[in-house]
């Protein structure tokens, strides 16, 4: 089952898609509504307030989850994590390339997180890896079973294209051993004299040299 965070959800290096926990624990929680929005949304050029929206910023010690906020939830006005709209355009951008091993970890961990493209594709890669089935696949991304199906599918072909390209040598299914054929010695260890399968007819001492004349 996967975890749901909630507000009183402890806080975690990673913010949940349903964890607004850390908002109470803001440098800005308790301003004046329109203080805040004087401060944290301000024009392009008031550079007064955008200094002291980021001098603010500079102390809270959820900064980095306010920024999370913001990207993952494409919030591109105002200031976030320190960030104005200018400064956060290049991370709403390249947002879908972003690969976080520790949100793939979470994931697997069963927590509800947030993921960019490249971290669910790596996410499907190891699931196929770890033995999963379409269903567990599905309840984990919230997909239908088709869906995750499908994806565990071209998960398995990059995974033999990527041997096959490499010379990765496959997987040998163990044969059981079958009894040996009745009448066939078997072969002698290393160091021993093998005896032979049938004792040779001995020679009398003195033969006879035949009839005298």
């Amino acid at each position: 089952m996967r975890h749901i965070t909630t507000h009183d959800a402890p806080a975690t290096g990673l913010r949940g898609i349903a964890d607004t926990s850390w908002h109470v624990r803001g440098a800005c929680h308790g301003m004046d509504v329109e203080d805040a929005d004087a401060v944290f949304f301000p024009g392009p050029r008031d550079h007064e307030e955008i200094a002291e929206a980021k001098e603010l910023c500079g102390w809270c010690p959820v900064r980095r989850a306010c920024l999370g906020f913001a990207l993952e939830n494409v919030l591109k006005e105002g200031v976030w994590g320190g960030l104005t709209e200018a400064e956060r355009r290049p991370l709403h951008d390249n947002l879908h390339r972003r690969l976080d091993y520790r949100r793939v970890t979470a994931f697997f961990q069963g927590r509800d997180v947030h993921l960019t493209e490249a971290e669910r594709q790596v996410a499907i890669d190891h699931a196929y890896v770890r033995g999963w089935q379409p269903d567990r696949l599905a309840a984990a991304l919230q997909i239908s079973h088709k869906h995750a199906r499908d994806l565990l599918r071209q998960a398995a072909n990059k995974v033999f294209d990527r041997d096959r390209n490499y010379g990765v040598p496959r997987r040998k299914k163990k044969r059981k051993k079958t009894s040996k054929a009745k009448g066939i010695p078997a072969p002698a260890a290393p160091g021993t004299q093998q005896p032979t399968g049938r004792l040779a007819a001995s020679t009398p001492a003195h033969a006879p040299l035949g009839k005298a004349a």
